[in-house]
């Protein structure tokens, strides 16, 4: 089993906050992975440092054995690993299918396109038609963005997510704002293009019932330190874990 990304004592502050604490951290290709653990825990701050939204104030980052610990966001997403984020991150204005046009023509390269005529863009086109299809939202392809549902909105972010064929792809709360409906159906779908697609994904989420169905291995942070990592058997039966994230009272 291959490793993706790796960390080493990685490290950041805000302050006199330690938001991130010497986490040393392997994630590895075809395991649906969960970060989980209380408000605060710097389960944000570790996704935001993994994805150069933020530079670390220690410690390296390594990601398919290169080192990338001070390379901007936008090259990171060239070489494969991609975010979401809590709060929405489409163009409400847009189409549902111009939404995902543009990550694809920026991963060919045909950035010039991105704001003109596309029809000579086939092959960008096709692969529009294959995300959408993937993410449930191909009938509603001509639809402008804004308009869609917030559960459908998710599906769309994760397939603007997915349009760039992402060898990583960090989820943060992919479900914010769902109904309990909707949120079964996004997580369900990242379930789906797990199993079936080349992306392996790392999700941050709240529903511990979501969370140990859906992952495959789970990682729990607490003061921006890592308190577990194992399987969801594992989690559940880790007395630190229950004590410190779950508030359960154990026995004297």
């Amino acid at each position: 089993m291959s490793v993706l990304l790796r960390t080493s004592g990685l490290r950041k502050r805000f302050g006199e906050l330690r938001a991130v604490d010497n986490v040393s951290l392997e994630l590895h290709e075809g395991i649906l992975t969960a970060i989980i653990g209380p408000n605060g825990a710097g389960k944000t701050t570790l996704i935001n440092l993994l994805s150069g939204a933020l530079t670390p104030d220690e410690g390296r980052i390594e990601f398919l054995g290169e080192e990338i610990t001070h390379l901007p966001a936008h090259l990171r997403v060239r070489r494969g690993l991609v975010r979401s984020f809590q709060i929405m991150n489409i163009f409400p204005r847009l189409s549902v299918e111009e939404n995902v046009l543009v990550p694809v023509l920026m991963r060919l390269r045909r950035d010039r396109h991105v704001w003109g005529p596309v029809s000579r863009c086939s092959d960008a086109l096709a692969e529009v038609e294959r995300v959408l299809q993937a993410v449930g939202l191909w009938e509603m392809r001509n639809h402008p963005a804004g308009a869609l549902s917030h559960g459908d909105k998710r599906r769309l972010e994760l397939g603007i997510a997915i349009a760039s064929r992402p060898v990583l792809c960090l989820l943060d709360e992919p479900c914010s704002g769902t109904n309990p409906v909707e949120r079964r159906g996004v997580l369900a779908l990242v379930q789906k293009l797990a199993r079936e697609g080349q992306t392996t994904f790392v999700i941050v989420e709240h529903d511990m019932d979501v969370v140990f169905s859906l992952a495959q291995r789970i990682v729990v942070m607490s003061r921006g330190q890592i308190l577990a990592d194992g399987t969801p058997s594992e989690i559940r039966d880790n007395a630190d874990v229950r004590a410190i994230y779950l508030g359960e009272v154990q026995d004297s």
